[in-house]
This record gives structure tokens, C-alpha cells and sequence, in this order.
């Protein structure tokens, strides 16, 4: 009898092993590249959380992967873009979104801003998974996070910024080109939400950041956004599609130029780059970033490319002249 009891026990022992193992990779991620170029996505996991199977690898323009998401992860991902390595050197980096390692693994390194990021947190409070798009660090890439296998309804729905990144481009430029957030262009409690400024009711939105609330409604434009930011699913068998450039026409680009210029929600802006006071100045009906929130790569560039802003701004108004035709 009592040799029945231990087998009973011993096979108890493990079907909860067992169960425990599936639990680990019961939820998990396919990141998708549907932009023309090849991307980079990096991986960081949060203190404490249990790390991911990868922090860094190649998709080519179509190309998906699928990894489990061990119980309990946080973190976030982002992409990195025209990424090259150093034929002296041997280090790996990229002109966005790199995080510092030197090889395509990030191996605990976060991304450089500026980058979009998708954060993560599952199995949280209330065994929900709680889940973002954030701009605070910048934006360099749309992405568009959407839960699968979920209950349907309350706030488990995607989410993203799908701003429509027009690229313009011309042989005199070199470098990536993203938007910096206030926070990382001028360097100011008021738009980093520190020292006094560190609680809701101190660190307001600004200017800066309604420009990426306009552009991207349910993304984290700052970083007390959480109202219209923050998304929620059951916990369980979820899986989450992540997808960049999540648009039906294809976003382009080459690893010679970029010049940006955001068209959404009626508003027409561009990154303009221009010789003028670096200061914060409001936006006006149609907004400008300032051009010390213009990310262009500055360290590919070098002191060379630098003095193009002229011929950037003929390249801006071009685009400028074509999309708006396109409006009306």
C-alpha cells in the first residue's frame, strides 16, 4: 500500500512539473518585418524577470519569428535599423535603436534612443498581461502590438503608432533619421518627469509630446500617458504579433539617405533640420519639430555631411509640396 501511495505520489510529482514547464511557454511572441529593409529587434529583459531565448537578431524585409515568453516576463523590444559591422573592428551597430553590445545580441544592453518600443508585462496584477507603445524614448520605427487567442473585448485590443513615415531621399545625405522625445532632445525635468516634475500632477503633457499623441493616439506620448496607453489581457495562452511597419504599403527606405516626413491624423510635420535656436518654441497649426529633436544619425554622418541642412530642406519641402497635394 504503502509503495502505491509513493508511485501515486511520484506520478503527482510529475504531471505539476510538467504542467509547470508548459506554463513557462504558454504565451508567446511572433515579431514580424513587413518594412522593405532588414531590421534588427533587440530584447531587454526587466530586473528580476526571466530572460528570453534571444536579445538580438536578423529579419529580412517579410520575415517573421516566433519565440515562447517564459511565465511571469517583462521587458521590451524595439527594432534597430541600418545596422552594419565594423570590417576593422569587428563591432556591430546601428544607427537607431542600437544598444551598445557590439554584436547583433544585446546581451542585457537597452535601446539608444530614439526608439519605439513595445513593453511588456505578463502575468501581473490580477494575473493580467499588461502591455504598451511607447514614443517616451523617441520614435524610429510604426510598430503595432496585437494580441491572439485572447478573450475578446474590454481593453485587450492592439496597439500601436502607425504613423506613415515617408521617406524622400537624395544623394548627399547619409544617416537614419528619427524624432527624439522632449525628454531626450532638451534634457528638462519638465519633459523627463524627474525631480519635481517626477509625479502626474507636476509633469503635464507638453507640445512636444501632443505632436506623438496626434500622430499616435494610443501610444505613450509621456510618461504619465497611462490612461489611454496602457492595454490589458487575460492572462493564459496569449499570443502577441508584433509587427513593424504594419502598413499595406510597405514603408522604404536605403542605407544612403533617409529624410523623414510624418503625415497622420490630419496633421501634416516635418523633422525639419534648420540653423536656428535649439531652444523649445510651441508648435504652431501645423506643427514643426524643432530641429533639436531631428535624430540623424549624427555619429555615421560625421563633420562632412553636417553643414546639408539647406539641401535637406529643399528635399522637406519637396515632400512637403507632394504630400499635401495628396490631402485634398
Amino acid at each position: 500500500m504503502a509503495s502505491a501511495h509513493q508511485a501515486l505520489v511520484g506520478f503527482l510529482f510529475v504531471v505539476v512539473v510538467l504542467a509547470s514547464i508548459c506554463g513557462v511557454a504558454s504565451k508567446s511572441f511572433t515579431i514580424s518585418n513587413n518594412c522593405e529593409y532588414t531590421l534588427w529587434p533587440g530584447i531587454l529583459s526587466s530586473a528580476g524577470s526571466a530572460g528570453m531565448d534571444t536579445t538580438g537578431f536578423v529579419l529580412a524585409p517579410g520575415e517573421s519569428r516566433a519565440m515562447p515568453v517564459p511565465s511571469g516576463w517583462s521587458g521590451r523590444l524595439w527594432g534597430r535599423t541600418l545596422c552594419s559591422t565594423d570590417a576593422s573592428t569587428g563591432k556591430f551597430s546601428c544607427v537607431t535603436g542600437d544598444c551598445g553590445s557590439g554584436k547583433p545580441d544585446c546581451a542585457g544592453g537597452g535601446a539608444t534612443p530614439p526608439a519605439t518600443l513595445a513593453e511588456f508585462t505578463m502575468d501581473g496584477s490580477g494575473g493580467m498581461d499588461f502591455y504598451d507603445v511607447s514614443l517616451v524614448d523617441g520614435y524610429n520605427l510604426p510598430v503595432l502590438v496585437a494580441p491572439r487567442g485572447a478573450a475578446a473585448g474590454g481593453n485587450c485590443a492592439p496597439t500601436g503608432c502607425m504613423v506613415d513615415l515617408r521617406i524622400a531621399s537624395t544623394s548627399t545625405a547619409a544617416g537614419g533619421v528619427a524624432c527624439k522625445s522632449a525628454c531626450e532632445a532638451f534634457r528638462s525635468p519638465k519633459y523627463c518627469c524627474s525631480g519635481e516634475h517626477g509625479n502626474p500632477s507636476t509633469c503635464r503633457p507638453s507640445a512636444y509630446s501632443q505632436f506623438f499623441k496626434n500622430a499616435c493616439p494610443q501610444a505613450y506620448s509621456y510618461a504619465y500617458d497611462d490612461a489611454t496607453s496602457t492595454f490589458t489581457c487575460a492572462g493564459g495562452d496569449t499570443a502577441y504579433a508584433i509587427t513593424f511597419c504594419p502598413s499595406t504599403s510597405r514603408l522604404t527606405t536605403t542605407t544612403a539617405s533617409l529624410t523623414a516626413v510624418f503625415l497622420s491624423c490630419g496633421f501634416l510635420c516635418t523633422c525639419s533640420v534648420k540653423a536656428a535656436d535649439a531652444s523649445p518654441q510651441a508648435p504652431g497649426p501645423l506643427p514643426l519639430m524643432n530641429d533639436t529633436m531631428v535624430y540623424l544619425g549624427a555619429d555615421q554622418l560625421g563633420a562632412a555631411a553636417r553643414p546639408l541642412s539647406s539641401i535637406h530642406h529643399a528635399v522637406l519641402a519637396v515632400g512637403t509640396l507632394v504630400l499635401a497635394g495628396a490631402l485634398y
